[in-house]
């Protein structure tokens, strides 16, 4: 604690006061607090037990203190960092010295599985180091010869073992996770954790910190990874060690940092307050050990900051048997004990007996009962917290009433399997059409409060944003430069023509048409589609969506590979070229699921076009399968995939990400899956939701990004114009978002679309769904060239509100073409020529179907 001064008698005093009188503590004071000794300590703790208290009343246990029976399985020990206090991680030379292997093979983790088993354990903690193949060849050798594309590859296949072969639900502790990892974990265990440590970026930037040389112990990287699994709605352990070199300042940084991540997302299911124990053999073997007095003050510090639904751990081989002082400054739980295995983290500290640990626990008023890895609530709660593959296991072991393991519990492997094929047919499957005729059940979905994440946390962080600064740039200037070369424009001109108004805008509108009439002529080009939208299921909480449902929710539906392919038949029929098909994340939806429906149109229409799946539903289907992004378009393409929708976009920056969507794919991600598919040959189309909480800097850095793609792969097909529908968009609902761009933000948008893609993306098309006939004609004559489709049915627009219809025949789309002056074309999803049978065909029925619809089983 160099450098901190000791708070002041009335500073304490105050502090103290406030946590006492239940007012929310600021960071100061929370520091004030850390540093509490004596009667302070013990005054400052009664108030923390009261407000654990009150936490466990409210959850219905009151006086229960949990653990979890575990096994310790360390996977592996090598690991890619160099933190100055671990005795867990080691090298090659030492291993094989031991007589050990780079990983514990199959066989060695499935018998201490079992053996745990066997003792009535129900956790299989999973401990690793962070990516040792990064650092380490001898690692990365072991994995190419078991056939594991990474160590995560091999965690999950163990997982799965685990699952069937013994019972145990698998915590998993791998460290650092991508998004996409979490993707791939989630469905095979009930929760996973990593410890934050601390937030102080010096112990780990500077030479002689306890975490420099560690990649992957930058704050602000762990800090994403707690974000990401938030995202992901998976149960997560974290929390702080304390005692390596922090100020209390810091310390109470790392707490409130924990704690605006807990809000935001509800996902951290428990903190562990760990304290530092100096180990030989380490750098850090001199430093002193954390006093038990600084463990107690910092874990009724964070029983105030954290509130009481949080749950606290403390290790209790790490304290030396003070239990009593633990439980009386606030903890709830003993955290992971084991009767079979050591803590091979600190090794020298042997887990307490579990009767012993009930014994003090009584002693303190407290009754033990054995929790499962992952905590009451969320086992409660089920989906989306609890993968469907997953849910059977962990109900297998659990209380339905309380939430905690079942004393009875008969631990055993069950199968472990992905579902086979498409979710049976279901719920309000004629909604395509229905929603114009008798609209929605309602204006949210069942479970608004909670899917979304914590919507006061979301208007703060937007708040905190602040409103757009409209710029007075040079507009003059930069119509001259966009005139005479679009691909000039520096970023400061386009951000003055994004807020170009009157007749700048006009201008700026008129240099945009010319732009298009140079580039792809006066013709209006339109497409004769289908949009199948096959399941509105979905929990992946974004929160501008109103197509999404609950499954028991009353709009939810989906269909069969029948009805998909009927309705794919259909489309033909009446001249269609192209069938568009998305849909929601249904928990139960197969990977393969992508494959079959491909299959299913093609062998029914074997000349359609097959436009499908976005890149959230590619990574969902690359996750699910355990097949990377390219294996799984590879195997798309040949099950009948032609193109992708460039779709999921919304606004290519995490920031503006994070407010639309709870747990959507990050925008470099959805780069990785259309530059993918653009170089296996599978062509895309680009889109951009505007005018919801985002700016014209946010514009500009979508479209520089999209062009600089286009530059690299040619993959891009066009560029679709998608403005924000608010009506029914949970975000707009809560008070976060505007209300849809303005007319002055569509036309430039679609203007500035033109100038900062030419040359590179030739088609710009607009949206009739979301803008009407009257609106898409004045973007045609705003640099757009393109009406999309007939689309025959629309839901995802109609559900947020839209006003305009979900089809539009052939002539509606040919008199938006007329009303703007110009001639129009139909063309094929890559702008190709329509053969004469298709165009006779669209002709003849005018794009739209007969009254044969809704599709029945």
């Amino acid at each position: 604690m160099d450098g901190t001064f000791p708070p002041t008698a009335n500073a304490m005093r105050r502090a103290l006061r406030r946590a006492r009188d239940g007012v929310a503590l600021d960071a100061a004071e929370a520091a004030v607090l850390l540093q509490a000794r004596g009667e302070d300590l013990l005054d400052l703790c009664r108030s923390a037990a009261r407000v654990r208290d009150a936490g466990l009343e409210a959850a219905g246990r009151p006086g229960v203190i949990t653990y979890s029976k575990s096994v310790f399985i360390p996977l592996t020990r090598l690991c890619r960092d160099k933190c100055h206090y671990c005795t867990f991680a080691t090298v090659p030379g030492k291993l094989r010295r031991a007589g050990h292997g780079m990983f514990m093979s199959p066989d060695e983790v499935l018998d201490v599985a079992r053996r745990g088993a066997d003792q009535g354990c129900k956790e299989a903690l999973i401990t690793l180091g962070d990516k040792p193949e990064d650092r380490w060849p001898e690692a990365r050798e072991w994995l190419d010869a078991h056939g594991y594309d990474d160590t995560i590859a091999y965690v999950r296949a163990m997982s799965i073992r685990i699952l069937e072969e013994t019972g145990l639900l698998p915590h998993l502790n791998p460290g650092v996770l991508s998004w996409t990892d979490f993707q791939r974990l989630k469905p095979v265990s009930a929760s996973m954790g990593m410890m934050l440590e601390t937030t102080a970026t010096r112990l780990w930037s500077e030479p002689g910190g306890p975490h420099h040389g560690s990649p992957d112990k930058e704050p602000a990287v762990r800090l994403r990874v707690l974000e990401d699994a938030g995202r992901s709605s998976v149960p997560f352990t974290s929390g702080l060690l304390i005692g390596i070199g922090e100020t209390y300042e810091e310390r109470a940084d790392s707490l409130f940092a924990l704690r605006r991540i807990s809000r935001a997302y509800h996902g951290i299911q428990e903190l562990i307050l760990q304290n530092f124990r100096a180990k030989p053999d380490t750098a850090m073997r001199g430093m002193p050990d954390a006093e038990l007095d600084e463990l107690v003050a910092t874990v009724a510090v964070a029983r105030h900051l954290m509130g009481p639904s949080a749950c606290l751990q403390a290790p209790p081989n790490l304290v030396d048997g003070e239990y009593r002082r633990l439980i009386g400054a606030g903890i709830d739980d003993w955290g992971g004990v084991s009767p079979l295995t050591p803590d091979h983290v600190n090794p020298e500290r042997p887990w307490p007996q579990i009767e012993k640990l009930a014994e003090q626990s009584a002693a303190a008023g407290f009754e033990l009962r054995e929790r499962l890895a992952v905590y009451p609530e969320y086992v409660r709660h089920g989906e989306p917290w609890l993968d469907p593959r997953v849910l059977p296991h962990v109900r297998a072991l659990s209380d339905p009433e309380t939430g905690l393991a079942r004393p009875d519990a008969v631990v055993r492997g069950l199968p472990w399997q992905e579902p086979e094929d498409l979710p049976a047919s279901y719920g309000r499957t004629d909604l395509h059409t229905a929603v114009d005729t008798e609209g929605r059940t309602g204006d949210r979905r069942a479970d608004f409060e909670d899917v979304y994440g914590d919507w006061e946390v979301l208007r703060e962080q937007v708040l905190a944003q602040g409103a757009p600064e409209r710029l007075a740039g040079d507009l003059r200037g930069a119509l001259a430069v966009a005139a005479d070369d679009p691909e000039k424009l520096t970023d400061d001109q386009a951000l003055a023509l994004f807020h170009a108004d009157g007749p700048a805008l006009d201008a700026l509108c008129r240099i945009a048409d010319d732009v298009r009439r140079d580039a792809v002529g006066d013709d209006v080009t339109y497409c004769v589609t289908r949009n199948i939208n096959f399941t509105n299921v979905c929990y992946t909480g974004c929160r501008f969506c109103a197509f999404a449902q609950r499954r028991t929710d009353a709009d939810a539906y989906t269909l069969s590979l029948q009805q998909v392919a009927d309705r794919a038949a259909q489309a033909w029929e009446v001249g269609a070229t192209e069938v568009c098909m998305q849909g929601g994340i249904h928990p139960d939806l197969p990977g393969t699921a992508y494959f079959d429906i491909a299959r299913a149109v093609k062998e029914r229409v074997p000349g359609i076009h097959v436009h499908a799946f976005s890149p959230m539903e590619v990574v969902n289907g690359a996750t699910r399968t355990g097949l990377s992004v390219r294996e799984w378009l590879q195997a798309a393409k040949e099950a009948g995939l032609d193109t992708i929708p460039g779709t999921a976009a919304e606004i290519l920056d995490d920031e503006v990400r994070w407010v639309l969507t709870k747990g959507k794919l990050p925008a470099a991600t959805w780069v990785e899956v259309v530059t993918t598919a653009h170089e296996l040959g599978i062509r895309s189309s680009s889109t951009m939701m505007y005018g919801h909480v985002d700016t014209p800097a946010h514009w500009l850095g979508h479209l520089r990004l999209l062009a600089g793609i286009q530059q690299r792969t040619g993959g891009f097909t066009e560029f679709v114009t998608l403005p924000f529908v608010h009506t029914n968009a949970p975000v707009y609902l809560a008070g976060i978002a505007r209300p849809g761009p303005t007319a002055r933000d569509n036309r430039a948008v679609v203007a500035m679309a033109r100038l900062l893609l030419h040359p590179h993306i030739r088609n710009i098309q607009t949206s009739w769904v979301k803008l009407g006939a009257e609106g898409a004609a004045e973007m045609l004559r705003s640099g757009a060239n393109d009406l999309g489709g007939t689309l025959m049915e629309e839901t995802i627009s109609r559900m947020a509100g839209s006003a305009y219809g979900s089809y539009k025949s052939v002539r509606d789309l040919q008199a938006i073409a007329e009303a703007a002056g110009r001639p129009h074309r139909q063309r094929t999803t890559t702008y190709g020529e329509v053969p004469a049978e298709r165009r006779a065909a669209a002709l003849a029925s005018d794009g739209h179907l007969p009254e044969l619809l809704p599709v029945l089983d």
